[in-house]
């Protein structure tokens, strides 16, 4: 009789993963459109600056595949430029919220008593505000960029973060592998580290995947409003603004950023949703 050797938990979840169409279509768009960004500076376009007074809002060509916008500046440029200003301020923002939020998180959850009350309300008082106003009225005290505006977004997205850390960490502490880490002595940092942040990792991931794509679209909100990325520099949400003025004149100014945003949150969400069950424990 041959036994089946057991499968590992990561190789049991990429199995789950690869076999999630959904899933896979997200990640190869997020795939392209990162691509697209990194690559920017050697792809054969032109400088997304570059003014062609001959070609002021012209139509998808040959010349300009997806147009020119009120100054002839070529949209495929500016999109691609673009996206690595909504892909650095998605990622980037949930970085500063998981920096954030997840340490808070842990030190509520585990020692609890006022430690947990304090950080308890303060995360119900950020949830209060919704997550928009909050990081427009922050952007806004900050100034006016994209680095503002990715702190804004970044603190705005922590009391997610810390709220579901301090539920993961209050059941993960109760475990016997916990309770046997209290028995031999390990010390409060070793077992936070070693059992109990690395087993609520993965809801972990997968909200910060899901954060991303909310991020991106707190970001083309700020942009819009002029509270994020700073002309002539391009972002997505900056070129749907300048769009809305002309939009019976070229309407192509505005399709295009908002396929790309439409695009890549899409992305996020069938990635996150993929790796939710890809990780789910009880599948």
């Amino acid at each position: 009789m041959v036994l089946a050797m057991p499968v590992s938990p990561a190789r049991r979840s990429w199995r789950k993963f690869r076999g999630n169409r959904s899933a896979l279509f997200g990640a190869a768009i997020i795939v392209v459109f990162t691509l697209a960004a990194l690559l920017a500076p050697v792809l054969p376009i032109p400088a997304p600056a570059a003014t062609d007074w001959a070609a002021v809002r012209h139509a998808p060509s040959a010349e300009h595949w997806l147009g020119t916008d009120e100054i002839g500046r070529d949209l495929l440029s500016r999109l691609i430029w673009g996206a690595r200003a909504s892909l650095a301020a998605g990622v980037i923002s949930v970085a500063i919220a998981i920096a954030l939020g997840v340490p808070l998180g842990l030190v509520a959850g585990y020692f609890g008593g006022w430690i947990d009350a304090i950080v308890s309300r303060m995360t119900e008082a950020l949830l209060a505000v919704p997550f928009l106003i909050l990081a427009i009225a922050l952007a806004a005290f900050l100034g006016p960029s994209l680095t503002n505006a990715m702190i804004a977004i970044g603190i705005s997205a922590m009391p997610v973060f810390i709220r579901l850390t301090r539920g993961e960490v209050i059941n993960l502490r109760a475990e016997d592998y916990v309770e046997g880490a209290h028995a031999i002595g390990l010390p409060t940092r070793k077992i936070l580290a070693r059992y109990i942040l690395p087993n609520a990792l993965p809801p972990i991931l997968v909200q910060a995947t899901l954060t991303i794509a909310t991020a991106i679209i707190a970001e083309a909100s700020l942009s819009f409003l002029g509270l994020g990325q700073q002309p002539p520099a391009p972002s997505w949400g900056s070129m749907l603004n300048t769009a809305k003025n002309f939009m019976t004149q070229a309407p192509w100014m505005a399709l295009w950023p908002g396929i790309a945003i439409f695009m890549v949150v899409l992305g996020f969400n069938l990635l996150g949703d993929g790796l939710r069950d890809a990780l789910d424990p009880r599948d």
